[in-house]
């Protein structure tokens, strides 16, 4: 047998991903694109109805309130979607509502001088402009590191190695979001997984007029038969005897969505009247931010790889930053409960469709838009079961996390001090989030549970991120630990051209403003 040669069976390392049918400044036929931006307008309404679902009513809101708060969310969404794909970094990202947020926004709802308002309604209220004035404030942050180049400065420490769990996390921390979700309704969220997967992998050299149809459209084609399977099941009363959880997570008729939503609203600025200002709540509201920049940064990495481009330069990263903090600042302006981050399952279906265009994400940030405003259509695509989304993720959270493995191609895994490095900080990027979740479960607050309420916020929402707890341990441990002479170990050389704008030509193809405007703003 002849002898196998070491470069029959090695993988050259590629910084651009190959195999997208478009990539981030290529675009499909319109109406290919319009389908496609309908397609990661229906993704993105899991998170845009979840976390309303989650907060309002611990509030003191209504269904109505739900309703105004989740259009909101949606029409904020979109705004500051075009916001990042024109001015921001460029990438073809969904900025929708972050989980990040839930801590403080739960130690707000919990403020005794809130908790006693005996009105629900008007507790809902005031609680909301609590909420706005801490999101105003503390948007300073992502605006300040932004635009300032201080988070691009800071990148420069940040190697593929240190890369490598950041990216990672930002799928795998999400994973009770995906099956634990899924088995409140399996006999929904198991087939929607099966036939997602069996429409985007085995399926997906169907063609119809030379596109492959299955592959392209499964999230669409795969929702829609379920929730038609759905509610064949609520109708035939299936669910009529079943505990009050199950028909919460299995009927399609329990969103009370569709009856509350006005037919047209359009959200506006202070809806819900001046917000108030607290030192403590804005503290504690800085901790998020600072997360869902941690957790962004990740995801317009693994953005950047599935739209094959080029890594994004540290002023571009910048760039992007700075308008996400213009973003919460809108957030807190507009009222949607929650702050703002990279839409982590959108940023996967780029990888699923083989679709990274920012024409597609445009297009989908305009439908968010106009079913904002038209609330009774928006209603009705919303009140599509949480467990049916739960099984996209399970796919396309994978997807990204998969991504951020891949950097591992830059670097010499047969250095002890590499794997040490990613083994350590990938495994106590799960390990001390899950040991925060489950304190809090058990306990009803926090580890950190002192007189100060900010300092509280603080430590228990950085944290319970895995994201963000594994970029602190492993930026750390790659820039102290031997790291003179093991820079091509780490696999800094692949990278380092990608540190400026003009590092790199393929740059200006991928992150040039819109209308000449590098004239004005000149890249570092």
């Amino acid at each position: 047998m002849a002898e196998i040669k070491p470069e029959e069976i090695t993988h050259l390392p590629m910084d651009q991903l190959q195999g997208f049918e478009y990539c981030i400044d290529s675009n499909p036929s319109w109406g290919e694109a319009i389908a496609l931006g309908f397609q990661h307008y229906i993704l993105a309404l899991g998170t845009a109805v979840m976390i309303p679902t989650l907060l309002v009513p611990r509030m003191g809101g209504s269904d109505d309130d739900k309703v105004r708060v989740v259009q909101t969310l949606l029409f904020v969404t979109g705004i500051n979607t075009l916001l990042q794909t024109l001015f921001g970094t460029r990438l073809p990202t969904v900025i929708g509502g972050s989980f990040a947020f839930v801590v403080p926004i739960i130690s707000i709802i919990h403020d005794s001088s809130l908790a006693q308002i005996p009105d629900d309604h008007d507790r809902f209220l005031q609680t909301m402009r609590a909420i706005q004035g801490a999101l105003i404030v503390s948007s300073s942050i992502q605006i300040i590191l932004g635009y300032s180049q201080l988070w691009g400065i800071c990148s420069r420490f940040f190697s593929p190695l240190g890369m490598v769990p950041v990216v990672a996390l930002v799928g795998f921390g999400l994973f009770d979001r995906g099956f634990p979700v899924v088995g409140r309704c399996v006999e929904i969220g198991l087939p929607m997984l099966l036939l997602f997967i069996a429409f985007s992998q085995y399926l997906k050299h169907i063609h119809a007029k030379h596109v492959p149809i299955l592959e392209r459209f499964s999230l669409l084609i795969s929702i829609t038969l379920i929730w038609a399977y759905a509610h064949i099941l609520t109708a035939s009363g299936a669910y009529k005897h079943s505990p009050e959880l199950t028909q919460v997570n299995c009927r399609t008729d329990r969103a009370n969505l569709i009856s509350s939503a006005p037919w047209i609203k359009i959200p506006y600025p202070l809806q819900w009247g001046a917000p108030t200002f607290d030192a403590g709540h804005s503290f504690g509201m800085m901790a998020a931010v600072l997360v869902s920049l941690i957790e962004s940064t990740g995801a317009y990495k693994a953005a950047a790889r599935l739209a094959s481009a080029t890594p994004p330069p540290a002023h571009v990263l910048s760039r992007g930053i700075g308008w996400q903090g213009i973003g919460i600042l809108l957030d807190g302006l507009f009222g949607t409960v929650t702050g703002s981050t990279v839409s982590v399952e959108n940023v996967g279906l780029l990888g699923s469709t083989r679709v990274g265009s920012r024409r597609v994400i445009q297009i989908s940030a305009g439908f968010m838009i106009f079913f904002s405003i038209l609330g009774k259509f928006g209603a009705l695509f919303a009140s599509i079961p949480f467990t049916i989304f739960a099984a996209v993720y399970c796919v396309l959270f994978g997807l990204v996390a998969a991504v951020g493995l891949s950097f591992l191609q830059f670097t010499n895994m047969n250095s002890m001090r590499n794997l040490f490095i990613a083994g350590v900080s990938l495994f106590l990027g799960l390990s001390i989030p899950e040991y925060f979740f489950r304190y809090s479960m058990s306990a009803q607050h926090g580890p950190a549970h002192t007189k100060a309420g900010w300092f509280n916020d603080y430590i228990n929402t950085i944290f319970s991120s895995p994201p963000t707890v594994a970029l602190i341990v492993a930026v750390f441990l790659d820039n102290t630990l031997d790291f003179k002479d093991t820079a091509r170990d780490r696999g800094m050389p692949w990278w380092v051209r990608f540190r400026t704008f003009k590092g790199d030509s393929r740059n200006e193809e991928f992150y040039t403003l819109p209308f000449n405007l590098n004239r004005f703003f000149p890249p570092s």
